[in-house]
């Protein structure tokens, strides 16, 4: 039975719990359900419940807990002699599970019984015959101690999953029963289904707050083994970004953080005005059918993912500003040398945060109460000095949240500042320089096969938690401002 299989037979007995428990409910009244104590659909609510709750999360710790025993176990087989330099332990475990894999393989399409792969493990050459036949890569000679390795691992993984079919079918079953006993007229059954929802979505709550906190924490504790290899003066005062895995390396964040909130401050520029005053337009001027047409086509480029942005940055905006101000452009000027600049992802980030700021502002400027309108349309003010002087001033602390909720955004976009700003740490203030961000630094530092166990790679932890801590005080502000916004009318 496989693990889909598993989840349709779960399915399956909870939909037949449901019905089942609201039926018994029904029955035990001889169907007046005004005898019940609740409602005829929280019976089976409980049924469904019951069997489906408690056995998806036995499967979850059981398939956790049954992976990690294998992986530790299979690691304990392979020899020390094995792990050489060039052969770590890790790579020797994949090379464990492919193999493993491939037998599972040799085994669902027919080739050899699970009985006969036991009996002939030993015999690597019809071993690799089978493996080959099942279209099964090998990249060279199978060593004998992986093959054991790799036939323990798929009989602890096969009949482990047996186990914990069964076992998870059973408890499914067992809550089945436990609630179609429970249906009766006097079982208070909304009580019990208030109580397990409620306990859903504490639980639910609290693993976000751990999934929160555990990214912190890796973060911290990766730093922490930074900053115990590079000076955090360094980091935090130094002037220059100059990795060097020969050693030697100076890693400040400053000039990064410059491109950062440069990219950022020229895509606020192109965004927030356009934004606004789409609006503003939407909210106080537009009919109702232009609105419906005009609202949802502006939030169509919030739907475009950030890597076509990129795309669009680097193969067609920046190379068009080249042929304005780059050599032998129409301008006649060579101030651009390279297609990827400041304003090539600004203005294109910009675009991206155009429906951001729009959405939101318009939410704030519809909520300001029509009272105010009505009142300045009573003391003769026009449309547009009751937006000048009643409606904007009235939603600005909500505009200014909304303005630095895109703040934060841009501060933290990766793919478009990787495909379009460049990779140039430095401080430089003309726009048409291509310069560099802390995330298209995260991104290059972890690029490739490297080892977490030198400052250029462990810098990326500690300069993903610099804007982590910056997102974060600008998201709290944010925040705290909308807030301070819609307590004055609620």
């Amino acid at each position: 039975m496989t693990l889909v299989t598993l989840l349709y037979a779960i399915c399956i007995i909870s939909a037949v719990a449901f019905f089942a428990s609201r039926a018994r409910a029904l029955s035990s009244v001889s169907g007046d359900q005004r005898k019940l104590h609740s409602l005829p659909q929280y019976y089976g609510t409980n049924g469904l419940l019951l069997s489906l709750i408690p056995a998806l999360i036995l499967l979850l710790i059981w398939t956790y807990l049954q992976s990690l025993f294998i992986e530790n176990h299979v690691a304990g087989l392979i020899p020390s002699e094995l792990i050489t330099e060039n052969a770590n332990i890790n790579l020797l475990m994949s090379e464990v599970q492919r193999l493993s894999d491939g037998l599972k393989m040799v085994v669902s399409i027919g080739l050899m019984s699970r009985d006969a792969l036991s009996a002939t493990i030993n015999d690597l050459t019809v071993i690799e015959a089978a493996l080959k036949k099942a279209d099964v890569f090998l990249s060279g000679d199978i060593r004998p101690e992986l093959m054991s390795a790799a036939q323990t691992r798929y009989v602890l993984q096969t009949d482990g999953n047996q186990y914990r079919n069964w076992v998870v079918i059973f408890v499914s079953i067992i809550g089945f029963a436990t609630a179609f006993l429970q249906a009766k007229q006097d079982f208070r059954a909304r009580n019990q289904v208030e109580r397990i929802v409620l306990l859903i979505l504490a639980s639910a709550a609290t693993l976000a707050i751990f999934t929160s906190v555990g990214i912190v924490l890796s973060m911290v504790f990766e730093a922490s083994r930074f900053f115990s290899m590079h000076e955090w003066t360094d980091f935090f005062f130094g002037l220059v970004w100059a990795p060097s895995f020969s050693h030697g390396s100076q890693l400040s964040i400053l000039p990064l953080l410059w491109g950062t909130l440069y990219i950022s401050f020229v895509a606020l520029l192109v965004s927030v005005p356009i934004g606004l005053y789409a609006a503003i337009y939407l909210s106080e001027y537009a009919s109702k059918p232009v609105r419906s047409v005009a609202k949802p086509l502006l939030e169509i480029l919030a739907g475009i993912p950030t890597i076509v942005y990129g795309l669009f940055a680097l193969t067609t905006f920046g190379p068009f500003l080249r042929m304005l101000f780059g050599d032998g452009g129409f301008l006649g000027v060579e101030w651009m040398s390279d297609s990827r600049s400041v304003i090539t992802a600004g203005v294109v980030m910009g675009m991206m945060l155009i429906p951001f700021v729009s959405s939101l502002s318009d939410d704030i400027i519809n909520a300001v109460p029509q009272s105010l309108r009505d009142g300045s349309y009573g003391l003769g003010a026009t449309q547009s000095e009751t937006i000048r002087s009643v409606i904007l001033p009235a939603a600005l602390p909500g505009i200014i949240g909304a303005i630095l909720l895109a703040t934060s955004r841009a501060i933290g976009e990766t793919m478009i500042v990787v495909m379009g700003a460049g990779a140039v740490a430095k401080f430089a203030g003309n726009p048409l320089e291509a310069l560099t961000t802390i995330t298209t630094r995260i991104v290059s530092q972890l690029t490739g096969d490297l080892e977490f166990d030198s400052p250029e790679t462990l810098v990326a932890f500690a300069l993903g938690l610099t804007l982590f801590f910056l997102t974060l005080c600008l998201n709290v502000l944010a925040l705290y401002i909308v807030r301070k916004y819609r307590e004055q009318y609620e």
